[in-house]
């Protein structure tokens, strides 16, 4: 039953709470908050909320800036890392309004909630369930400078393969090969364990935690399959409760896509299902990999519009680094069965019907999750309601390495975007999808396109310190 404001002031009462914490999304899918003392919320604060400036969160023009933050009730925890006790929720933006406000249609979490309405308007199911890999890394330290005089990077993990003769106990882990290592190799395990306890304690049911083949400290974390709009809202707690219990430990968490190189980069692939009726809609004993034609048309809609889907799963220049041959990450447009190089896997293991799904592993966690769930939906309604075949326009399934592939036959195949760049110009091209139903509003996309080519401008005309080892000298 949903939570009201008699059930968050009985949980301020009953547990000491002194502080009640908003927390908003901004433009780039980063928390932004503001705090009131606990014994001035009531019912006027769900009612009316909290008043902020939107132009400062990427939303909206200085002259319509004003807007309310109305928390949602249902997503009330209480916050880990307060010393002072504090309860946390989320919710929704709205536009000022008389007689009444109405929602903003740029905030990310009204854009996931008219997607899962647009998909129930459809017929074609009313839930959809995914489920998010979490790939990041733990660093004992990490530094960076960009001056004129000085441009670089470093960072530090103890059992890094780089500290094999400075280590002085042996304990380090061979390059590309910490892989479920074991203790005394994972030497951050209780961190993790911790980590995992937070989100159990916020709600986020979790199935595993593991290392990941990085052997400068990457790690996974994966929650169980959820509700898309609820999956969304914990990928930005789960995100949070990463960063903070690493820096209660000593530790630096970073989620982007490749922060070493010659190591494996990090993900976030995206399972995904859809449900109607509390029945599977994905699942068919007779379809390949035991999938329906509509699933099939799903990945259709996904693959036909990857290009301009990775300027909103892979945002930032760094995903491209990690999008390359060799570190199983995916570089090809195609779908095959328990085949990390192709963009989209089915997982062998997922054998009950109401399991039957894929991933889409092209996605990193630099994305803003709302926008990347729900786009990740509406290119597949779009399959859907079009009837995209992946199998006829050529896209598999590819039941083989593709990396290892004669060059001859790598050239028939459609590769991913190599730059986010390329990704905007696919998404200025091809965006209809999006716009479908009203879920994404073109103003949103024009100015996340604008943001993201300044941005491109800018790291562009920085140098690269492997730019002086090239050219210093010519």
């Amino acid at each position: 039953m949903p939570k009201t404001a008699q059930d968050i002031m009985k949980m301020i009462r009953g547990q000491g709470i002194q502080m009640v914490d908003f927390k908003m999304v901004d433009i780039n899918g980063q928390f932004r908050h503001v705090t009131i003392p606990a014994q001035h919320f009531s019912e006027e604060t769900m009612a009316n909320g909290i008043g902020f400036d939107a132009s400062n969160y990427g939303y909206a023009v200085v002259e319509k800036s004003d807007m309310v933050f109305i928390p949602d009730p249902d997503t009330a925890v209480v916050d880990p890392f307060c010393d002072v006790p504090t309860l946390s929720m989320t919710g929704n933006a709205m536009i000022i309004g008389y007689p009444e406000n109405r929602p903003l249609d740029q905030y990310p979490r009204n854009i996931v909630l008219a997607a899962e309405g647009y998909m129930r308007d459809t017929g074609v199911a009313d839930t959809m369930l995914i489920l998010p890999e979490f790939e990041f890394y733990l660093f004992d330290s990490a530094s960076w400078q960009v001056t004129p005089s000085a441009i670089g990077m470093e960072v530090d993990a103890e059992q890094a393969h780089w500290n094999s003769a400075v280590n002085g106990k042996g304990v380090v882990v061979p390059r590309q090969a910490n892989y479920h290592v074991a203790k005394p190799f994972d030497r951050t395990y209780e961190c993790r364990s911790e980590m995992c306890m937070h989100m159990e304690e916020a709600g986020i049911p979790i199935k595993y935690h593991h290392p990941e083949v990085g052997a400068a400290g990457q790690f996974e974390i994966e929650p169980k399959l959820g509700q898309m709009s609820k999956m969304a809202d914990a990928t930005m707690m789960i995100k949070y409760i990463i960063h903070n219990t690493a820096l209660k430990y000593g530790k630096c968490a970073t989620l982007m896509p490749k922060p070493v190189y010659g190591e494996a980069g990090s993900g976030m692939h995206v399972h995904m299902l859809l449900m109607k009726d509390g029945q599977p809609v994905f699942s068919d004993d007779n379809g390949y990999s035991h999938l329906s034609e509509t699933a099939h048309f799903f990945m259709g809609g996904l693959l036909k519009h990857i290009n301009s889907l990775c300027a909103i799963t892979n945002p930032s220049t760094n995903s491209f680094k990690r999008l390359v041959p060799g570190f199983e990450a995916p570089v090809t447009v195609g779908y095959a069965t328990s085949n990390r190089s192709a963009v989209i896997r089915i997982p062998a293991y997922a054998k009950t019907p109401n399991l039957r799904r894929f991933e889409i592993r092209n996605p990193d966690a630099t994305c803003n999750p709302y926008f990347c769930y729900a786009a990740l939906l509406m290119a597949g309604l779009d399959g859907i309601t079009n009837r995209i075949d992946p199998h006829a326009n050529g896209w598999g399934p590819y039941d083989c390495n593709l990396y290892t592939l004669p060059d001859e036959e790598k050239a028939k195949l459609q590769h991913l975007p190599t730059s986010l760049e390329a990704a905007l110009d696919a998404l200025e091209e091809d965006h209809d999808y999006l716009t479908a139903g009203g879920v994404f509003p073109e103003g949103l996309l024009a100015n996340l396109v604008a943001a993201k080519r300044k941005e491109c401008s800018q790291l562009s005309a920085i140098p690269h310190p492997a730019e002086f080892e090239r050219y210093f000298n010519l």
